[in-house]
Formats: C-alpha cells, structure tokens, sequence
C-alpha cells in the first residue's frame, strides 16, 4: 500500500526498542494546524515498522530539505554545525509499511470510516486488570489542570490485531474515578483494558510546545467512558527559535554520549539485527 514514517533519536531508545521488540505500529495524523494540508480528515494508518539505525548521507539530507518548509531555515555556521551535529546527524528513521489506512472525514471521527488495505478487526477482548487495581494512581484534578491547556487529545488501546488504534476524544469532566471521555460512537471496546492518553500543543514551527502523557486504565460500559490515569509525564519547550535550537543540540549531544555509554546503542543494534529477538 505504500510507507510513511517518522524519525526520532538515540535519546528516546525506550519507544526505539518497543517498536524493535513489536513492530505494530500506527500513525494518527490528527491535526491540521501550522501545515499545508487542505483536508480536515482524521487519518489512522497503521502497518510494520522497520528500524534505519544508520541512515546514508543522502538520507540524512533530504531530511534536512524535506524538513525546512515546516521548521524554518536550518541554522548554520561554524558554531551551529559543531552544536548541531548529533541533532542533524545521529538521526534515527522508523519507516512503516502500510497495512491499513482508515479515514473519517473529520477531525472528531464522528461521521462514517472508509478502511483501505486489512480490514477493520473485531473488538478486543477485555483484559485481566492489573494487581494495583484499576483506580487512578495520580491526582486526577491536578491532571485535569495539566491538560486543560493542551488542545489536542487522543486515546490509544492495543487492537485485536496487535496494532495499536488512536482515536481523538474529549474530556467532558472527572471525578475520583478517573476523567470522562466522549469519543466517536462504536470504536471503544466494551469492558476493561490499559490505554495511552496523549495531550498537546504546539506553535508554529514548533517553537512552543506542550505535552502530557498518560498511561491508565480505560472502562467501557453503556453509561460511558472512563479514564483512570496511573502514570504522569510532561514537557514543556520554550516558545524561543535560539533557545529551543541551542536545548534541541544538548540534548542530542547527551542522549548520544548516554545511549553510547550505558549501551543502548549496542542494545538497539542487537535488536536490528536479523534473526530472533532475546
């Protein structure tokens, strides 16, 4: 059917190794802000994820072209080179092999979905709940603070097929069990199981961003939706173009000299390379 992917860093080797060790894999396209793209369809394209630890030159480049029309000019010099170069050159690529793409025509997938490639799967059964309990782990007021800030929300949950589906909701309110979600009618599973949450925001450029991540407990039942999230992470990049290059260009000097000192690098080669996975 095609391929699209994404690249990421050495900085960020749990999500590298998760999809090394399970290759499913979806990509929501989600939002239409600071783009160029007409349409305001919600897209969910999920298929196989391979993993380009060493990418050429060439492709390298091309990214840095292909890059520029959505994060502006590439700053250079000698001091931006030296700065930069991890950030630019130490790149990670996941490409992804389509297997299904499915489309609704507007942003809240409300209306009615068109699947192209695998069909769509049968519900999920629900899962055993976990020794902790299902009840939220974290203040769910403070949580609700955190993100009411950030515009966009979606939900993912492990689909019968293994591949994850990510779907946009809204937050109509919460409680001590957890927050309450209004999400397109049919496409949550009944019961219990463990899903991802994920709000954010972001700038032209993005200069300016904002995200909370949550891991939780999802319950579905004919009254409605709950959300009981276990776990809280959050960043914050400042809204300044100079700033945020010269955080982007540490940061990926450090996560390099850490992935390479405590053995990540070694680890995700090991996870590449053809044949079982320990």
């Amino acid at each position: 059917m095609g391929r699209v992917g994404f690249t990421t860093s050495l900085g960020f080797p749990k999500k590298l190794e998760r999809i090394l060790r399970d290759p499913h894999v979806s990509l929501a396209y989600h939002t239409r802000e600071h783009g160029f793209a007409s349409s305001n369809a919600y897209v969910l394209a999920q298929g196989a994820a391979s993993v380009d630890l060493r990418p050429s030159p060439e492709r390298l480049a091309e990214l840095m072209r292909a890059s520029e029309p959505f994060l502006g000019e590439t700053k250079r010099g000698p001091v931006w080179d030296w700065l930069l170069r991890e950030y630019h050159q130490e790149r990670v690529f996941v490409d992804v092999e389509i297997e299904r793409v499915t489309v609704w025509p507007d942003l809240a997938a409300r209306d009615a979905m068109t699947v192209t490639g695998a069909t769509w799967p049968e519900a999920p059964i629900e899962q055993k709940p976990p020794k902790n309990g299902t009840g939220p782990r974290v203040e769910v007021p403070a949580v609700a603070r955190q993100i009411s800030g950030l515009p966009h929300r979606v939900l993912a949950y492990r689909g019968a097929d293994g591949f994850p589906v990510i779907l946009p909701v809204r937050v109509t309110g919460h409680d001590d069990a957890g927050l309450h979600l209004d999400v397109p009618s049919g496409l949550l599973p009944p019961g219990g199981r463990r899903a991802g949450f994920l709000a954010h925001a972001f700038q032209p450029q993005c200069v300016g961003l904002g995200m909370r991540t949550l891991t939780g407990w999802l319950t579905v039942t004919d009254e409605g939706a709950i959300y009981s999230p276990h776990t809280s992470k959050g960043l914050a990049a400042p809204p300044y173009k100079t700033l945020l290059t010269v955080s982007n260009g540490l940061l990926a000097k450090y996560g390099l000299w850490r992935a390479r000192r405590d053995g990540t690098a070694a680890r995700l080669q090991h996870l590449a390379a053809p044949g079982p996975v320990d």
